[in-house]
């Protein structure tokens, strides 16, 4: 079942001031915030300084709607016109892999549909329309 479905927003390094930025501009709760350095450790992909500090993850409540950022990594292009995506939330990885096939159908998969420390199914697509989207199986499963 899906879950939600909200916007998600990338930033170029500057997420810790689009956070605060958003706070007070929309009166948003923040609810949490972790940086790529609150990752788990990979001795096979080290953690570069200039990622530490980077938002890996933040979520801000706008009266009743959600709305998450994160930082582009290091390195990776920062894309005009994918400043913002949607994120479908579901409640199971067999729902997941549905929703995902069919976003793909035309499309592109940028990143394949996977377990991650924070998701049992995590995926990001590009549908034929040209809108990304990251397919989130919330945790608790």
């Amino acid at each position: 079942m899906i879950t939600g479905v909200n916007p998600y927003i990338v930033t170029n390094g500057n997420g810790q001031e689009a956070v605060k930025f958003y706070q007070e501009a929309l009166e948003a709760e923040l609810l949490g915030i972790q940086t790529f350095d609150d990752m788990p450790d990979n001795p096979d992909y080290p953690l570069p300084p200039e990622a530490k500090d980077r938002v890996l993850h933040a979520h801000l409540k706008v009266g009743s709607n959600d709305i998450m950022l994160s930082d582009t990594f290091p390195g990776q292009p920062h894309e005009l016109g994918n400043q913002v995506t949607v994120v479908v939330s579901v409640s199971d990885t067999h729902h997941a892999h549905t929703i995902f096939e069919k976003l793909q159908e035309g499309g592109k998969v940028d990143m394949n549909l996977q377990e991650t420390f924070w998701s049992p199914a995590y995926g990001q697509v590009t549908d034929k329309f040209g809108i990304s989207w990251q397919i989130s199986t919330n945790a608790a499963e």
